[in-house]
């Protein structure tokens, strides 16, 4: 395993970090990533062997996740891993055929999966989503109609399947499905979506207008895709947590690097007890920060699984990205004015900060639900 990180380090340092900026201001990164990352295993770390992936701890995904982080681009991992949040429903729950069918090739980088749950009038609020799919007979064979919108969609306009949830039965949580739809659908429009930071990240509006997709692409049970897209948010927030911290890092060490070399008043900026302070918190948050995540990930290891570690976490995303946006912040104003020009990684990460404490659910959701499962 230890070869295949030091392989994907120089792949990050030779393939990935020279291009971050440009692609950054093309507002996207080449596709033939995908294939490159594929080949190199990146997609598939942590997924079947049968599937074409390989198995692993949640501790190697994680660690995988970090030294991509090193680019200092959350755009481009939440692009080209957007299958981390797509696939697990498919894999968990979907039938042997309808994975087989998608999944090896996803992970191949030959196929671009993409989850969509969020909706124009609510995105944390899963339980009253409104997009609807309707069972039809198409030409004598049963086929589910959607109709409906999805919003803030990432990999949305690249994607060849997306991960869709649908309000199949009553109204609540107890009437929700997810159905894998083809990117070609025709019915479906996709639009491209202008964002604060994440610039080469593909994020996208869906529209589905009488789309048609065969009822064999339905994931699990019919009205029971509540808890399936629930599962998937645990997973989603420990990625978050864990991107923020690597993130945090980023800025830190960006931050040093300038302290330690930039002179200011015929010392280094470092020796200003000021900027010293600022380097010395940064670090303690990332240190305290690293060891919940840590604990986190062990409890999971030994099967620990509760509402208390759910509960956790919840609150450990808040922790994680509250720790990237003080670090950013920091980074930035240590650097003074280059830390506000484009082509820093601080000043990248600090347009980015926002998108982690919303993405997989906003703090205030994170704490209520933390709260309920606490049982306080």
């Amino acid at each position: 395993m230890e070869d295949f990180f030091n392989s994907v380090e120089r792949f990050v340092k030779e393939q990935i970090t020279p291009h971050i900026n440009d692609w950054d201001e093309a507002g996207e990164f080449p596709k033939s990533l995908y294939r490159t990352a594929g080949e190199l295993g990146l997609l598939g770390l942590g997924y079947p062997e049968e599937l074409g992936g390989f198995e692993c701890s949640l501790a190697d995904r994680l660690k995988l996740s970090n030294l991509i982080c090193k680019a200092g681009s959350g755009g481009l991992l939440a692009g080209l891993f957007s299958h981390n949040i797509g696939l697990p429903p498919l894999i968990n729950h979907g039938s042997e055929a309808l994975v087989q069918s998608i999944a090896p090739a996803v992970l191949r980088g030959e196929l671009i999966s993409a989850l969509a749950i969020t909706e124009p009038t609510g995105g944390s609020d899963v339980a009253n989503l409104k997009t609807r799919a309707d069972l039809v007979q198409v030409e004598g064979q049963p086929h589910y109609r959607i109709n409906g919108e999805k919003v803030f969609i990432t990999s949305g306009v690249r994607a060849d399947w997306l991960t869709v949830a649908v309000r199949t039965g009553e109204p609540g949580a107890k009437g929700i499905s997810v159905i894998m739809v083809p990117g070609d659908s025709k019915g479906l429009t996709r639009t491209p979506l202008k964002k604060m930071g994440w610039w080469m990240s593909d994020t996208a509006a869906l529209h589905f207008q009488d789309v048609l997709v065969p009822a064999s692409n339905l994931v699990g049970v019919e009205n029971k895709g509540f808890r399936i897209v629930m599962e998937n948010f645990n997973t989603e927030r420990l990625m978050l947590s864990g991107a923020s911290v690597g993130f945090a890092r980023v800025c830190f060490e960006e931050a040093l690097d300038w302290a330690q070399n930039r002179q200011t008043f015929g010392r280094r900026l470092m020796d200003h007890q000021v900027i010293a302070h600022k380097l010395a918190d940064m670090r303690m948050r990332i240190r305290a920060t690293e060891a919940w995540f840590d604990d986190t990930l062990a409890r999971i290891d030994r099967g620990d699984i509760s509402d208390q570690l759910i509960a956790d976490i919840c609150l450990l995303k808040n922790m994680a990205t509250q720790t990237m946006q003080h670090c950013a912040g920091e980074a930035v104003q240590i650097l003074g004015g280059m830390g506000f020009m484009r082509g820093t990684k601080s000043e990248r990460i600090y347009r980015e900060t926002k998108v982690m404490s919303i993405g997989g659910g906003a703090e205030e959701i994170m704490k209520e639900l933390a709260i309920r499962q606490l049982k306080w």
